[in-house]
């Protein structure tokens, strides 16, 4: 029987469609199924979850927080990197800031919003400022020096904006103004620095406009290599890294062995346990997951508090 040619075109079409049905929409997934519960991946498909007590508490791939209902740290458990990811570690909101090394000038909040109790959300951190201050709160929490380059004691960037007319080079070598434009006046007592060149120093002031001044970071007198870990204070790109370094770890340890009750020998023989080597052998750094530490400690040092 002859059918016309756009009928055969038609049909050979509704054939492709049924076959490639079947085969990827039934037999690929099947077969991938099949595969995924070979011992030695099937933990890897389900999730890479992780149980403690007879029940899930996370998995390995996703970091998550270790705070109390006020959102502080629990001193029994180690803490992992900061997130951006939502309100912190939302595996549905996965972000990084996408914050430069160059953004170092806070946009200060409305001090009538501040005395009211209330957030000004046009009030913006810059990175260095966000780093500051986690530098800072982590120096505080586990007894180390929390000072970096570039940080102003109050926790913020310090960062001066300096006036005048500048060279050809770009520099003012007669400054006639200097601001401390991170530290907001009535916020902050006196700016971090008394005097530049011979100027005195200002606190910022809120509406007021900074740009035109010369962006002028003080390194300060910080350590070159601070006590808090690079990983301590900044986010991963995705904002649900489960892991940090040993170095964030090993400040770590004297805390937790003193909320747990237990000597800091023994943490830190669990915390080498833990750690993981390079991948392959060469790649990335090592590295301890959070999770599976804080359960191994769960499981070793019971908490009593």
């Amino acid at each position: 029987m002859f059918l016309p040619t756009w009928i055969r075109q038609h049909l050979a079409a509704l054939r492709a469609l049924l076959v490639l049905t079947v085969v990827l929409g039934l037999i690929y997934p099947l077969a991938v199924l099949g595969v995924a519960q070979i011992p030695g991946l099937k933990d890897k498909a389900d999730g890479s979850l992780v149980k403690a007590g007879g029940r899930t508490v996370g998995s390995a791939l996703i970091g998550q927080s270790f705070t109390g209902k006020d959102g502080a740290p629990l001193k029994q458990y180690f803490q992992g990197r900061p997130s951006n990811a939502g309100d912190g570690y939302d595996p549905t909101a996965t972000s990084a800031s996408n914050l430069g090394p160059e953004d170092v000038t806070d946009t200060l909040p409305d001090p009538r919003l501040v005395a009211a109790g209330k957030e000004d959300e046009n009030a913006v951190q810059s990175l260095l400022t966000q780093v500051c201050e986690r530098s800072r709160t982590v120096g505080e929490l586990e007894g180390v020096d929390g000072s970096r380059p570039f940080c102003a004691p109050s926790g913020v960037g310090a960062v001066l904006a300096v006036f005048g007319d500048r060279t050809t080079g770009g520099t003012v070598p007669h400054p006639t103004r200097v601001v401390s434009v991170n530290e907001q006046e009535g916020v902050v007592k006196a700016p971090f620095i008394a005097t530049y060149k011979g100027v005195r120093v200002e606190l910022a002031r809120f509406g007021e406009d900074y740009a035109k001044g010369l962006t002028v970071p003080v390194k300060g007198d910080a350590p070159a290599e601070p006590a808090v870990p690079p990983d301590a204070v900044t986010a991963s790109g995705s904002g649900l890294d489960p892991q940090i370094s040993p170095a964030y770890a090993a400040i770590q340890v004297k805390r937790v062995a003193q909320a747990r009750g237990v000597p800091a020998g023994d943490v830190e023989r669990l915390v080498k346990s833990n750690k993981d080597g390079r991948g392959l052998g060469f790649l990335g750094e090592p590295r301890i997951n959070v999770l599976k530490l804080n359960t191994a400690l769960d499981r070793r040092f019971p908490f009593r508090g």
